[in-house]
């Protein structure tokens, strides 16, 4: 089944190396992708950047459009070995617009699979956010 949803090869290799990149790292490193409404691409929002704390996190999502955040977050397992799981968030504020709503939502499950997360979480406020550290 063709998917209206397209990824550029960039992406795809984006996506691998930050997948595989994170897990040598021992801070928190986070990306975030859109969907261009005209072409409905995946793209990053930003090429060159790689977030690398949840208050910058916060700092730089729309107040009123979904977007994808592929976030790696080390901790300490309970053997002392540090795991890096890699999730995906998907930051839906309660203010966005139906349209948008609806562009994100039928994209979320083949962003995941092309992502290749372990997890998906659904953030709609700054406190939930703040609250992912718990849910990991």
């Amino acid at each position: 089944m063709a998917s209206l949803y397209t990824f550029s090869q960039e992406t795809l290799i984006g996506l691998r190396k930050f997948r595989f990149g994170t897990g040598r790292v021992s801070t928190m490193q986070a990306v975030i992708y859109t969907i261009d409404k005209e072409s409905y691409e995946i793209k990053r929002e930003d090429e060159d950047q790689i977030i690398d704390s949840l208050e910058s996190l916060i700092e730089e999502l729309p107040d009123n459009t979904p977007r994808y955040i592929v976030l790696s977050y080390p901790m300490k397992a309970e053997d002392g070995r540090l795991k890096s799981p890699l999730v995906l968030l998907y930051w839906i504020p309660p203010t966005s617009g139906q349209e948008s709503r609806m562009l994100y939502a039928g994209a979320v499950e083949q962003f995941r699979e092309k992502a290749g997360v372990s997890k998906l979480i659904k953030v709609e406020d700054e406190d939930d956010i703040e609250d992912i550290p718990s849910e990991l």
